[in-house]
């Protein structure tokens, strides 16, 4: 089965082809928030090389959230756009599962961190054993200073990696659990659409079918716009 997957939800923007689990390709920058820019021609690229059409594509699949607004939308719009008027089923990944799954390899706490401003870092925590990843919380925002408590609530006797563009800021952070942390490698640091490839593929044969317009993307918390748009709305109910 071959897979086209994506993830555009941070800095790096991230394509892969798979057939199965072996990989293809794999395309990835990390040349800013150019997403709208470089994403399309970094799918064509990969595409080209195997001479094959999005028709040739037996799945797609998605990072859909959270992460930078405008990415998460590009990420999800350009998936879509690619299945519309098509039956190839698309599947959304959670940003933050994916980023876990980079570390599949590493047995102990996986703490994938994406950097949500404001002191905060979205966040999940997994148990990874023997290559088999168990979700341990949601996905959600939180801040940095509370995770650090929670982590330290865990099992002291497993080790503790971080994932994710949230890593320069959180690593240093966790003073509770600093003996804990590992050092990730750096390659398994960003995202990889690989590992959103390969949750989908999971997800796909445990009969999971999302079309384009069933897959939505995740935001977790109001955009910038909208939260000033509340706190103008707060300003004005309190002078009445």
């Amino acid at each position: 089965m071959l897979i086209l997957a994506l993830d555009s939800t941070a800095i790096a923007a991230t394509v892969a082809l798979c057939d199965d689990e072996q990989l293809l390709a794999c395309y990835t920058l990390q040349n800013g928030n150019t997403h709208s820019e470089t994403l399309l021609p970094m799918v064509k690229s990969v595409l080209d090389a195997f001479s094959l059409q999005p028709g040739d594509v037996s799945l797609f699949a998605s990072s859909v959230g959270p992460g930078s607004f405008t990415g998460v939308r590009i990420g999800a719009s350009t998936i879509k756009g690619l299945a519309f008027g098509t039956d190839i089923p698309c599947i959304g990944v959670s940003t933050l599962e994916a980023l876990a799954y980079n570390l599949i390899g590493f047995d102990g706490v996986l703490c994938p961190v994406m950097n949500a401003r404001r002191s905060q870092v979205y966040n999940a925590l997994f148990r990874a054993q023997d290559g088999v990843l168990t979700r341990l919380c949601d996905d959600r925002a939180i801040p940095i200073a509370q995770l650090d408590t929670e982590l330290a609530g865990i099992d002291p006797a497993l080790p503790i990696y971080l994932s994710g563009d949230g890593y320069d800021i959180t690593h240093p952070a966790l003073a509770s659990v600093k003996d804990r942390l590992r050092t990730t490698p750096v390659p398994l640091r960003p995202q990889n659409a690989y590992s959103v490839a390969q949750i989908a593929k999971a997800r796909y044969e445990a009969g999971e079918r999302t079309t384009d317009i069933e897959m939505v993307p995740i935001y977790l918390r109001p955009c910038q716009a909208e939260r000033e748009r509340m706190e103008r709305l707060a300003q004005q109910e309190q002078k009445q």
